[in-house]
This record gives structure tokens, sequence and C-alpha cells, in this order.
């Protein structure tokens, strides 16, 4: 009878139909030590031990389960945004190739977190909700965070977007925490470090930095040119030793730059992301990026985005510095392969040895339970590795 009374989706329907009180000892019966966890947002967040039942917010923290419990990654995941299927359509297949179940799990609209009602996300009785921080304006608002918090299911904030090299660590070591990972967090992280440390210690002493445009999601929207500001792919070109365009000009994270704004600055190097998106735009011209992707055919791609009058002209087209490389990089934890890939393009002499396609590889062999497939990068002069 207890049980039937304490049943989250019972007393969520009560709250949305009458605002019905939900009292301590209901939500509390029969737990042990609660334990207490400070997520990224500086929350104090309590829940019960063991957590097996995870809802992810969205779905591209699907990169991180895998990391973490390679053997079985998604097993506990009870539900999660639709866009790690839609926004990498070719890692999506490869990890379903490797675990068929991931398509029952369910799912809801990746591009806005207001996708996830509140009733929905009750019914999958999750132990834990994950969330993106900067999802948390979001989740606010529509009243989803107050829903859960009636009923005892606690919600986490990570952050592998917003500032990628301030929060990751922290976010590994807290979802290491919730899944009982800790210690192959901490293998990961070692790992993580050694690689950035391969650019950062030669950048040391750089004394030129090449001007750099990042279109985001090239060809995948109608207009030019979205790009990003201090943050996320913004903080990768910065932390590689370029001067980001969008810095110069954005006051945010995310930001759209015209056309004129580009020509006039003429900028060293133009950097692309782009993925599989014919879930998205099936008539799209953007680069298809990913685990065994097309690189003739994206190359193709890059040529007529770079056709446009925002960068026809652009010294970087015609010496051919022009660069397309996969989207997912800014919002998961493997983003060190991009910095090393970008270092790369911007001071070739100064990294002439280093290999982010072998640092890829030993990633996937170390951490990951699919094999490294190419296909994540390519360049407008014909280098496609």
């Amino acid at each position: 009878m207890l049980d039937k009374m304490c049943s989250r989706r019972g007393v969520l329907k009560g709250l949305l139909a009458g605002g019905v009180m939900v009292t301590a000892p209901c939500l509390h019966a029969g737990t042990r030590s609660p334990v207490t966890l400070t997520d990224i947002a500086e929350r104090q967040v309590y829940f019960d031990r063991p957590i097996s039942r995870l809802l992810l917010g969205d779905g591209t923290l699907a990169y991180v389960m895998a990391l973490l419990k390679p053997e079985d990654p998604f097993g506990d995941v009870i539900g999660w945004g639709d866009n790690f299927r839609a926004a990498d359509l070719d890692g999506y297949q490869a990890y379903r190739d490797r675990f068929p179940d991931i398509d029952n799990i369910p799912s809801f609209s990746g591009r806005t977190v207001d996708a996830i009602d509140s009733e929905f996300a009750l019914s999958l009785e999750p132990d834990v909700v994950v969330m993106n921080l900067s999802s948390r304006p979001a989740v606010e608002s529509s009243g989803l965070m107050h829903a859960l918090a009636q009923v005892g299911i606690p919600m986490v904030f990570v952050d592998f977007r917003t500032r990628i090299f301030g929060n990751t660590a922290r976010s590994i070591h807290l979802l290491g925490d919730l899944l009982g990972q800790q210690a192959r967090a901490v293998e990961f992280l070692h790992f993580r470090q050694e690689q950035i440390s391969r650019v950062t210690e030669p950048l040391k002493h750089l004394r030129t930095k090449p001007s750099v445009m990042i279109e985001r999601a090239a060809g995948l929207y109608d207009d030019c040119c979205l790009t990003y500001g201090d943050g996320n792919f913004g903080e990768l070109v910065t932390a590689a030793g370029g001067e980001n365009l969008g810095t110069r000009f954005l006051h945010g994270m995310f930001g759209t730059l015209h056309p004129e704004q580009v020509i006039e600055s003429d900028p060293d190097v133009v950097l692309v992301t782009g993925a599989n998106w014919s879930l998205y735009s099936p008539l799209g011209d953007w680069v298809g990026l990913g685990p065994g992707a097309d690189l003739a055919q994206g190359q193709q791609s890059l040529k007529r985005l770079m056709a446009r009058p925002a960068y026809r002209l652009l010294s970087a087209v015609k010496t051919g510095r022009v660069h397309a490389i996969w989207h997912p990089f800014y919002d998961n934890p493997y983003h060190f392969i991009a910095l090393q890939r970008i270092a790369k393009w911007l001071h070739p002499e100064l990294f002439a040895a280093l290999d982010p396609e072998a640092t890829f590889a030993e990633l996937h062999e170390r951490f990951l339970p699919v094999s490294y497939q190419p296909g994540y990068w390519l360049s407008l002069d014909g280098e496609i590795s």
C-alpha cells in the first residue's frame, strides 16, 4: 500500500491536478542514508544509491555513458533526447550496431528541453535526471525542475559545452560518482590531460596567432554566419593558438556574424562544423562527418559552402586554409581531440609530429566500446585525414 501511495507517477498526477503537497515521509520511506553531491550549478543534490535508472536530458550525454560504462553504456538509460540520433546519425548507427536495444529507449525531441513533459518524465520513474548546465533556465521556466523536486527526483547539472576546460573534469567526476565508476573517470581524465598538454605546452611561447572564422553547423541553416564567441569551439580555437573572430564581435557563447564582417576581417583560417544531419535537413549542404563518413562527398559540400558570398573572396579560401570538423566535439568530453586537430591546422610546423587521428584511435581502444572509424574532419585542399 505504501509503495502505491508513494508512486511517483501518481504523486505527480495529483500535483498537476490539484496542487497536492508531498510529505517527506512518503518521499523517503524505506530509503537509506542520503548521498550529497555538488553539481556544476553549485547545487547540493541529495539522492539514494545505487542509481540504476537515468533520464538523460540531452541525448549527447550518451557519449559520456559510453566512456564510463563501456560494457553496457545504455542499460541504465530509461529515456533521452533524440538528438544523439538526429544530430549524429553516423555515430548513433555505430553504437546501434554494437547495442541494438538503444532503438527501444524512449526519447523526446532533443531540440528543446521544453519537450521533456513533466508527466512523461515521471512515468519513466528515473532515479536521477541529468541535464546540461545550458538547459537550466529552460527547466526552471518550464516547471520541470519544480515538478520533479516535488516527488523527490533529483536533477543533476553537468557541463561539456559552456566552459569545456573549466567544467568537463568536474562533470566527469560527478557522473563517475553517480555511476559508481570513479576509478574509470580518473583514468580517462589523466589521459585527457596528457593529450591537452601536448598542445598547450608547445604553445606557451607562441608569438603569432592566426585569425579563425568558425561557422557553426554550416549548411544546416539558410543564413550565414552562425559562430561561437568566447566559449565552446571558440574556447578550443583560443587554446589551440588561434584568435577567434567571434570573440571579437560577440558578447556571448553563440551568435551570428554578418557576411560583411567576415569579408572585412579576412580571417587566416576558416573552420566549419558538420555531421550527418540527414534527419534534420535531408537536402542541406552541410558537411557530413562522423565515423565512416564519405569524406570525398563532404569535401564537395565544403567547396560549395566556400562559394557563398561571405567566403569566396577570402584569402583563406584561396590558400586552402579551410577545414571541416565533427560538430559533436562541441558538447562531449572528447573535445581534446578537436583541440589537437585544430592546433595542427593552425600551426602545422609546430605540431608536425602530433597525430590527432592516432589519439582518437587510442581513445576508442582504451575507453570506448566501438571501434574507431575515420571520418571526423577534412580540408578543402584535399587533406582528409
